[in-house]
């Protein structure tokens, strides 16, 4: 093979080295220096063996493309068919990312051996057995899914090509490296040439393809941030080291909605599905106490009760800390403001900690109603009921706002034995009966007087 010419290139002004150094003398960036081929053999195909596979695309009018073949595959996990919007599609390419030891490899295994297509899992940074020790774990009867332990993309091309896999998995694509290009594997010019190899074999095969990726220590997707740019769809598996659930979302979506949540439990035998969350999120305890209040949410189309923890107690050291877990700091400063200015409480000299049980984050702002409630329940140590439950937003003034699909939060909380939930006022609800009671509230002053 005739050699690659390769130069240095800052990713930020484009002005080209001989060599890589840390800084760009030109606009004095650091760390934006990369590795790009500026000179390489023609390539035809993600076929090594095939020359005469050239392709030419030709435009068509809308009206004459055809989806009706256009079926998603069933990855017999309801979860992860919910995040991607139904099922994979043919010829996507998926990336999922996550941090060490969280369970990704775990998850797309489970997937490779129960889904009733033909799969080829490729590793490039466990041996055959140790991921057969794995499945033994999940499901050890499996006749679809094949292990292959490779690196070299032009290898596993060829395997493709003998298997014919319906699904591929590769575990990690910053363990790939190509000859094409002459930099190790996981530098920035391999898994650009790695996927841009990979996106071309799946749209042209309509083979979908799922690629594992490693994280930095900032939570980004390690490598260009191009490579998020090129996939189909970018998910994120997070969680607790401490805790056994762990949440997938979406960050991109081509083919669905990215404010979906998959919910998973992790246990010895893999990961179990968790179908109604609602029961993880709301802890047991054996009497009412102080400081708890349940928040009716949504996550894309899931409604989900979320317990709101709040602790409020006197500054000892002067300055009063304002922490929050699982929701937006800024918020909740904006929130005690309000009670302030507009229900008279004075929190400007009391600590304030909020958390969100479960581990998860909420960004609905349906939860300010369930959080001002909480914070006052903790400051007058007046336990609220159990059984009630908050959905409304707050505005500056004091007003509680309505929120979109109240009566699907309204269902969801009657389905789990709730007997009232607090709405706003001026909330459109439909025609029918509930069997919980629904109070209407129209400032914050009114919930003052119903709790305290």
């Amino acid at each position: 093979m005739a050699k690659i010419k390769t130069s240095f290139f800052c990713q930020n002004c484009g002005t080209q080295f001989a060599k890589w150094q840390g800084q760009c003398t030109s606009c004095k960036e650091w760390n934006t220096i990369v590795e790009e081929v500026i000179q390489k053999p023609e390539k035809t195909s993600w076929k090594t063996n095939d020359t005469k596979s050239l392709r030419i695309s030709k435009p068509l009018k809308v009206s004459e493309i055809d989806t009706s073949k256009e079926a998603r595959i069933d990855l017999r996990d309801s979860e992860f068919n919910r995040v991607l919007g139904g099922g994979m599609v043919k010829g996507s390419l998926i990336l999922l990312g996550g941090e060490p030891g969280i369970g990704k490899s775990t998850l797309l295994l489970q997937i490779a051996l129960r889904v009733k297509h033909k799969i080829l899992y490729v590793s490039g940074e466990e041996s055959q057995k140790q991921i057969k020790m794995r499945a033994e774990r999940i499901n050890p009867n499996s006749d679809n899914c094949y292990i292959l332990t490779e690196t070299k993309t032009q290898n596993i091309f060829k395997q493709i090509e003998n298997l014919q896999p319906e699904i591929i998995i590769i575990d990690s694509i910053q363990t790939l490296h190509s000859d094409y290009i002459e930099s190790s594997a996981g530098s920035i010019s391999q898994i650009k040439e790695c996927t841009s190899e990979l996106i071309k074999f799946a749209k042209e095969t309509a083979t979908p393809v799922l690629l594992i990726g490693h994280i930095t220590k900032d939570g980004n997707i390690a490598g260009p941030k191009i490579l998020e740019h090129m996939v189909d769809t970018v998910l994120q598996f997070e969680g607790d080291r401490n805790h056994v659930f762990r949440i997938l979302r979406a960050n991109k979506n081509r083919f669905g909605s990215t404010n979906e949540l998959g919910i998973y439990e992790m246990q010895g035998s893999g990961l179990r599905e968790v179908s109604n969350p609602s029961e993880i999120l709301i802890s047991e305890k054996d009497g009412e106490l102080s400081g708890n209040a349940v928040a009716a949410t949504l996550e894309g189309l899931r409604p989900l009760m979320i317990e709101v923890q709040a602790l409020v107690s006197t500054a000892v050291y002067g300055t009063p800390q304002r922490s929050a877990t699982g929701f937006n700091a800024k918020r909740l400063n904006m929130l005690l403001a309000i009670l302030e200015k507009r229900a008279g409480f004075r929190l400007g000299a009391k600590d304030v900690f909020l958390n969100i049980t479960g581990g998860i984050t909420v960004d609905d702002p349906a939860i300010d109603l369930a959080i001002i409630a909480a914070i006052l329940s903790s400051n007058e140590d007046v336990p609220i009921q159990s059984d009630y439950c908050f959905a409304a937003e707050i505005g500056l003034s004091g007003e509680i706002r309505p929120v979109q699909r109240i009566e699907q939060r309204i269902l969801e909380a009657e389905k789990l034995g709730f007997k009232a939930i607090f709405v706003s006022k001026y909330s459109k609800l439909p025609e029918s009966s509930y069997q919980l009671g629904i109070h209407k509230i129209s400032k914050i002053e009114d919930l003052v007087e119903i709790i305290l």
